[in-house]
């Protein structure tokens, strides 16, 4: 299950656990124009551990996904047809 709200300055989206025991702690991703951040619980430290990615390596996590295993890089093309 998940949730998606619109703030002023980001879209915040919940991911919460549904599966089989033991759940994990719920997910919360700040999509902002300049980065992405995922936010979980550790409940080991009662601390929440924040990792911050750049909307290059988002968009390299959503194309690798969908890949076999190997090494890629995306390359941006001229799409002006010039």
């Amino acid at each position: 299950m998940f949730s998606i709200e619109h703030e002023f300055d980001s879209t915040v989206i919940t991911l919460v656990d549904e599966g089989a025991k033991p759940l994990q702690e719920d997910v919360v991703i700040n999509n902002f124009a300049e980065c992405v951040t995922l936010e979980q619980l550790d409940p080991r430290t009662d601390q929440i551990q924040k990792i911050t990615l750049s909307p290059e390596q988002v968009r390299d996590l959503a194309a690798a996904l969908d890949l076999p295993e190997g090494v890629y890089q995306i390359r941006e093309t001229d799409r002006s047809g010039l």
